[in-house]
This record gives structure tokens, sequence and C-alpha cells, in this order.
């Protein structure tokens, strides 16, 4: 085989080098712009590095727009629904990779099919039937519709995850004496840990990034998530930067702590999900 040119290798890196700048780049701008004075956010020319630190557009977060709120709420739906999706979609996979039964098929394009249509198509029918229900700026509204949302995937998901494990496991384990249910938790569910841990963290993503059904259902700023916060501060006529940066950099904060632990599982659980039934 032949060796590769040292141009070659220059322009490789020098490419690969001016691509992963164009990715960083916007994250580093939040970050100092989140750490800037007022003043200095709006001077020209503009400064690639704070001349001054300033934690002030923190501060202004929590004390004048009760950021803190807003973060339980989206901590609350976020782990509630994905911990949901993930439970029920663990079942359902199981169903579907262990047994066979009329209409299996049409379930499984059916929860596929569900990923391509839009969110908004059943806003008014969904609005009509919460109203009905008075589920309507209600928090607990939020976990069941992004659990709803996240289970077709996720059972699908899991599903490809389990039909890597054998058979002869469970099988074995009944045979001596467990029940489905104990084999499924206690011989099954380890092995397939970190692709239910991709799952799981996934749901989770999708969730905390949610935008449209709170701006849509929630009402009372009490009840307002992440993202909504964050949308209320770009306004018609002013826009807070200090405090959108600040806030932004916080909202990163639980997805990268939780990729940055989990970050074997998720790897395995994505190599995991490579199966071809």
């Amino acid at each position: 085989m032949r060796k590769p040119s040292p141009l070659y290798i220059i322009s490789k890196i020098v490419i690969l080098a001016l691509f992963a700048v164009v990715i960083v780049f916007p994250f580093y701008w939040i970050i100092i712009t989140s750490i800037k004075d007022t003043s200095e956010i709006f001077s020209v020319p503009i400064t690639f590095w704070p001349q001054k630190f300033s934690l002030q557009n923190y501060r202004d977060l929590f004390s004048d727009l009760d950021f803190g709120r807003y973060i339980t709420n989206s901590v609350l739906v976020s782990i509630v629904a994905a911990a949901a999706a993930c439970a029920v979609s663990l079942c359902g996979g199981y169903v579907l990779a262990r047994f066979k039964f009329k209409g299996k098929q049409a379930v499984i394009y059916f929860f596929l099919i569900t990923q391509m249509l839009p969110s908004f198509i059943g806003l008014a029918p969904l609005y009509q039937i919460l109203s009905k229900l008075h589920m309507i700026d209600w928090l607990p509204t939020l976990m069941i519709l992004n659990c709803t949302w996240l289970i077709p995937y996720s059972t699908i998901t899991i599903r490809g995850y389990l039909m890597r494990v054998p058979k002869a496991l469970e099988e074995s384990a009944m045979i001596d004496g467990c029940n489905r249910l104990y084999a499924l938790l206690k011989i099954i569910f380890p092995l397939i840990l970190p692709g239910f841990s991709a799952t799981f963290i996934f749901c989770f993503v999708q969730a905390w990034n949610d935008l449209f059904s709170p701006v849509m259902y929630m009402n009372r700023q009490i009840n307002y998530t992440i993202p909504v916060a964050l949308n209320y501060m770009v306004q018609k006529n002013d826009i807070r930067w200090g405090e959108l940066s600040a806030g932004a950099v916080i909202a990163v904060i639980p997805t990268v702590i939780m990729f940055a632990f989990t970050q074997k599982y998720v790897a395995a659980g994505m190599l995991a999900g490579a199966v071809k039934e």
C-alpha cells in the first residue's frame, strides 16, 4: 500500500483543524459572552477574550429571572419522561424481540412511521383533549407527552439490543425456576445495560431540549422549562445576550455531565444496536 504524501497529511490536518474550529467556536463564544460585562458585550471592536470577568449575568439569571425553578422543571420532566419511556420500551421491546404474533411487523412499521410525522400535526386535537381533561398548564402533562413521543423509538432501539441476547440464557433461567419477568430483569437486563443507558440518554436529551410542548401547553411562568425561558429572553425590541448566554451554558451542563459519566455505555450501546434481523 502506498504511503500518503506529506502534502496529503498536512492538508488533512488543516481541514480537520478548520472543521474543529467551526464546530467549537460557537460554544466558545457563548461561554465568553456569559462572563462578559454588559458594556463589553456590545463594545466595538469585538473582544474575543473578556477584558474583565464578570458573573453578573449568572446572578441576574437566578435573581431576576428565577432560573432555578426552570432548571428544576426541566430536570423533573426529563428524568421522569425518560425513565417511564425506557421502562415501557423495555417491556415492549422484549415482546417484539421474543414473541411471534400476527401483526408484529405492522406494529414495528407503525412505530417507525410515527418518527417521520411532525409533532404539530396533532396540535389541535391534542390541545382539545388536554383542555377537556383540565391538563393544560400542568407540569405532569409535559412528562406524559414526552414519554408518549419517546416510546416508539425507544421500543425499536431496545428491541435491537434484546435480539443480540441468546434466548437460551432466559430459557435456562426459567428451567431453573425463574419466571419470565425475573429472567428479563436479572439475566437479560444486565447484558443490555449499555444499550439501555444509550437509549435513556437519548430520551433524556430529547425531553430536555423540548421547546414545542411547553410553549403550547404551559401558560404560567412557574411551569416553564429551560428552553422556554431562553426563548422568552429573545424579545421583539431587546435580546438579553448576557443572560441568554449564561442560561445556554447552564442548559448544556447536565447533558455534558451525563455523557461524560456514561460515555462507555453510550459507545457500547451504539455498537450493540447495529443488528440486522
